[in-house]
Order: C-alpha cells, then sequence, then structure tokens
C-alpha cells in the first residue's frame, strides 16, 4: 500500500503543478511577446510535457530503468490521444471533429510520422541493427530536426488559435506580473522535476511488487500519471472554449513527447536507449499511430452524428484502439 500511495501523491503532485505551470507558461508567452513566434509554442508544449522529461531523464540515469522511459514516452502519446474521446464526451453540442479546425491535420500527421520513426527504429535496433553516433542513436538527432521543423510548421497553422487562447489565459490572471509568473513557473516546474525524478523509483518498486514488467509499468500507469497535465489543461481548454487550443495541446505534446525519447537517448550512456528496450514498446508505438491516422480522418471525413454513448465513431475507434494496447500489452506480459 504504501508504493501505491507513494504513486498517488505522484500524480497529485504533477497533475496540480504541471496545471498550474501551462497556467504560468500562457502567462509568460503573453507578456514576453513570445506568443507571437514559434518559440512561444515551445514554451507551452514544454510546460506541460515536463512530467515526462523529468521522468525519462530520471529513469536512464539514477533509477536505470530504459523501459519506464521508454513506456512513459510512448504510453503518453497514446494516452494523449485518449483523451480526446474525453473531449468529445464532454463537448456536448456536436462532434469534436465537426467543429475542431483542419489545421490539426499537420500535427496529427507529424506526430504520426515522429512516433512511426520511433517504432520503425525500435524494431531495427531490436533485429541487431543499432547504427549509432557514440551511444546515441542515429535515430536521436533525426528526431530533434523533424521535432523543431514541425513546431515551426504547426506554429504557421496554429498562431491565432495560439493568441485567441493565451489573450483569454491571461484575462483569467490580469493582476500577476511578469516577475510573479516566471517565479510561479520556476516553483511549480520544481516541484514537477521533483515528482517526476521520484517517479520512476516508485515505479520499479511497484514492478518489482507486483511481478509485473517494467515496460508495463511504464507504459500504462507512469505514462497516465505524467500525462496528468495535458488533461487537466485540455479540459480547462474546453471549459472557456478553447476547442481548437484543447486539441492543439495535446497533438502538440505528442511531437514533444517523441522529442523526449532522443533527450533520453542522450542521457542513456550504456547505448542506443531503444536497442535496450523490450520488444513491446512497438506495440504502443503502432497503436499511437494508428490512432493517429483515425484522428487525421476525423478531422478530414467530420462525422455528425454520435453513434455510439454520445460518441462519435471516430472516438469509439479511439477507445477500442486503446484498449487493445492494454490488453496485448498484458497478455505479452503474461
Amino acid at each position: 500500500m504504501i508504493v501505491w500511495l507513494q504513486l498517488a501523491i505522484c500524480l497529485i503532485v504533477i497533475g496540480i503543478a504541471g496545471w498550474r505551470l501551462s497556467r504560468y507558461g500562457d502567462i509568460l508567452a503573453e507578456k514576453t511577446g513570445l506568443s507571437a513566434s514559434w518559440i512561444g509554442l515551445i514554451l507551452l508544449a514544454t510546460a506541460t510535457s515536463l512530467p515526462e522529461l523529468a521522468t525519462g531523464v530520471s529513469a536512464v540515469t539514477a533509477a536505470q530503468a530504459p523501459d519506464i522511459a521508454a513506456g512513459d514516452v510512448l504510453g503518453s502519446t497514446v494516452f494523449n490521444l485518449l483523451i480526446l474521446v474525453v473531449l468529445d464526451a464532454f463537448y456536448r453540442r456536436e462532434s469534436l471533429y465537426t467543429r475542431a479546425a483542419q489545421g490539426h491535420i499537420l500535427s496529427a500527421a507529424l506526430g504520426a510520422l515522429l512516433i512511426g520513426i520511433s517504432g520503425f527504429s525500435l524494431l531495427l535496433d531490436q533485429a541487431g541493427f543499432s547504427p549509432s553516433l557514440g551511444h546515441v542513436g542515429v535515430y536521436s538527432p533525426l528526431i530533434v530536426i523533424i521535432y523543431v521543423a514541425a513546431m515551426r510548421a504547426v506554429f504557421q497553422y496554429e498562431r491565432r488559435t495560439m493568441a485567441e487562447f493565451t489573450e483569454a489565459a491571461v484575462a483569467r490572471y490580469p493582476d500577476i506580473t511578469q516577475r510573479q509568473a516566471w517565479i510561479g513557473y520556476a516553483v511549480v516546474a520544481s516541484a514537477i522535476v521533483a515528482a517526476g525524478s521520484w517517479l520512476p523509483f516508485v515505479a520499479k518498486t511497484l514492478a518489482v511488487q507486483m511481478g509485473w514488467e517494467q515496460s508495463f509499468v511504464g507504459t500504462l500507469l507512469v505514462a497516465a500519471i505524467t500525462s496528468a497535465p495535458e488533461a487537466a489543461v485540455t479540459i480547462s481548454a474546453l471549459r472557456i472554449g478553447a476547442v481548437d487550443m484543447a486539441i492543439a495541446n495535446l497533438l502538440g505534446s505528442n511531437l514533444f513527447n517523441i522529442a523526449i525519447l532522443a533527450i533520453d537517448d542522450l542521457f542513456y550512456a550504456p547505448g542506443p536507449l531503444l536497442a535496450a528496450i523490450n520488444p513491446s514498446h512497438a506495440i504502443t508505438a503502432l497503436t499511437a499511430v494508428m490512432m493517429s491516422a483515425l484522428v487525421i480522418v476525423g478531422l478530414i471525413y467530420r462525422p455528425q452524428g454520435r453513434d455510439v454513448a454520445g460518441l462519435s465513431w471516430i472516438s469509439v475507434g479511439l477507445f477500442a484502439l486503446y484498449l487493445l494496447n492494454t490488453w496485448l500489452l498484458f497478455q505479452y506480459e503474461h
């Protein structure tokens, strides 16, 4: 029970602090003028993905648990797409995909590309073909280059949406100065780094006590915990009517999550990270690619009705793929 309590503490700290961090990030992006540049978009994406970054670096260094790091990154991409199902359920006026801007197709497609590269590289490494630059896999610099290009391209499509959301967020905090925002950002970021650094040790202990694979724990539990800020920010954006910002936050976070995989690889000294992890992570990567493709179908086809339990068939498909991924990982473990 103690280790489950520790896991709950990590969830509470990361969830609350992550939500606050994203708010401070919105304020800083506006007050410093960064909201007018693609750097501002990177700042906001980094804010909600900081738990994955802190957890991943801690997992591959101090905790020596590369499977937890990889499971967290890839599991978070699947979990973020699952949050779209929740958004569709909460958005009662019409189907979420009918309302969403088609510019999100770019984010979803680029996310599928990056996730696909990571899954492809993982399968190559598992087959014994692991080209590297020192201890870093050659896929890592490729991922970073594509990520930077992708964020710049996405910004060109999302500039108007970002500006509208930032203005709405700042209006809710009229009394916060730039200095206060920087201090608040630093404080909650420190809390996230502390909880994120502790999380791999808790997850590793849980895996041992429960007799579970680290890949299973990382993909399902750790990924869900580190995705708490995305869930909080997305639902908050939906409440103020910023539907497009809610979707952009999830798809943008998926882009940054794969970039975190490259950062984890840099910190993993023994060799290429993907060569040292469980092959089951390929299941999660391919599931994330299929879910991203389904989101693209929804954004293009724009289903009008709600077919099952108040959800569009796109959301039903996303939920089914998430359950399938969970079942397959459970079967692989046993």
